[in-house]
């Protein structure tokens, strides 16, 4: 009896069928990751590998052992991230070009920034910053136009604006790296030590990463949504480039003068830049839940998972981050934490974000919820990025506005 009841209570088994077997054989037999590599993407890897080894001969007179170490291991991650995401095989080419461009028209002399047309128009990195910024704009009214009208040519070409916004904001950023050498090389650094530089990094940093989720997904009508809050970071910084000519290369505070600060910056505001796009898309699923624009978005599913994803991501570098902010602290103030604000309101949007994942990955928190916690977030991440540099002082003051 006792034997009857447990064959029966056993789900049946459904016997293999051929379509089964051969699901798994395509399966099995489906080529490895490298061997789904072109000789495009191995080429690829190549180009980056010559590029490191010229700025090396070329440039490694200026560079410590870190600064080499960080440039060799760009090659694999770069690479890697090109075989992933195939538009920055294009991208990479395109601002090493740019850039050297620019650096051949110096010849060696700051002055020629007002004397050399493309420099001047162009290629400057205070030119290239404002073609980004202008292009941003475009890039946003186009991407409205497109969602107004349900026209897919608003929406491509406000795409191909925000590429080259990126291309430029990024050839911007590396020109002033390379002017900041020609004002001194005891002054010389990477450009993310100030307001105005790390306004450009969230910039191009939102923007990139919302390229790829709309390549990823398909879709381009986020962009409205997500240009908005770049947009906002662009008003900023014309009007701090305006009101406090900020524009100009400072030397570094003693503070800033370490290596810790080209690891944590950067991945600082990958955290910011995630951040911002998820607090965005919640905006179009809190719109479509409520039936406003709905036909014109993709699904709530899809931007669940867009939200989601890009707070997973943020929050990992984030994570990365306040690591390295600590051993940074660490070596130039003799301790990993001392309250400073900015390190308190760190540690409050990284919890913020701790439960807010937790929440999703424990108790499936999805829907409205989510999306106003994703949205007040924003308000949170703003405060610690720019109202603690506003409003408190403290270690950190040497980026107040």
């Amino acid at each position: 009896m006792s034997s009857n009841v447990n064959q029966a209570a056993r789900p049946a088994m459904r016997p293999a069928t051929p379509a089964d077997s051969g699901a798994v054989d395509e399966a099995y037999l489906e080529p490895s990751f490298l061997r789904r590599l072109t000789w495009l993407d191995w080429a690829f890897a190549v180009l980056l590998a010559v590029g490191a080894g010229v700025a090396l001969s070329r440039y490694g007179q200026w560079m410590n052992g870190y600064d080499k170490a960080v440039l060799i291991a760009s090659v694999p991650t770069f690479a890697l991230l090109g075989w992933h995401w195939k538009p920055v095989r294009a991208l990479m080419p395109g601002l090493a070009i740019l850039s050297l461009f620019a650096v051949q028209l110096y010849q060696g002399q700051l002055a020629r920034a007002d004397q050399a047309f493309f420099l001047k128009y162009f290629l400057s990195s205070q030119s290239a910053i404002l073609w980004m910024s202008a292009l941003v704009f475009l890039s946003t009214l186009f991407y409205w136009v497109g969602l107004a009208t349900r026209a897919a040519t608003g929406y491509s070409i406000g795409s191909k604006l925000c590429w080259a916004a990126v291309v430029l904001g990024f050839t911007g950023l590396l020109v002033r790296w390379y002017e900041s050498y020609l004002i001194g090389t005891d002054i010389g650094h990477i450009p993310i030590s100030n307001l105005y530089e790390v306004f450009v990094l969230f910039t191009l940093i939102t923007s990139l990463f919302y390229l790829y989720y709309e390549g990823r997904y398909s879709t381009r009508a986020l962009g409205p949504f997500v240009m908005l809050v770049v947009s906002a970071a662009v008003g900023f910084l014309l009007w701090y480039t305006v009101s406090r000519n900020a524009q100009e290369i400072q030397p570094l505070v003693p503070a800033l003068q370490s290596w810790w600060m080209k690891i944590h910056v950067p991945a600082n505001f990958i955290g910011y830049g995630t951040f911002a796009l998820a607090a965005m898309v919640s905006v179009a699923y809190l719109l479509k839940q409520r039936g406003i624009l709905a036909e014109r978005l993709p699904s709530l599913e899809v931007l669940d998972d867009v939200m989601y994803k890009a707070i997973a991501v943020g929050f990992a570098f984030f994570t990365i981050a306040t690591i390295l902010g600590a051993l940074w602290a660490a070596e130039a103030w003799g301790g990993y934490w001392s309250w400073d604000p900015k390190e308190t309101w760190a540690l409050i949007v990284w919890l913020n974000y701790a439960a807010w994942l937790h929440m999703r990955l424990m108790k499936g928190l999805r829907g409205t919820v989510a999306a106003w916690w994703a949205l007040t977030g924003l308000l949170v991440t703003t405060f610690a990025f720019l109202g603690v540099n506003m409003f408190l002082s403290g270690l950190h003051s040497y980026g107040e506005l």
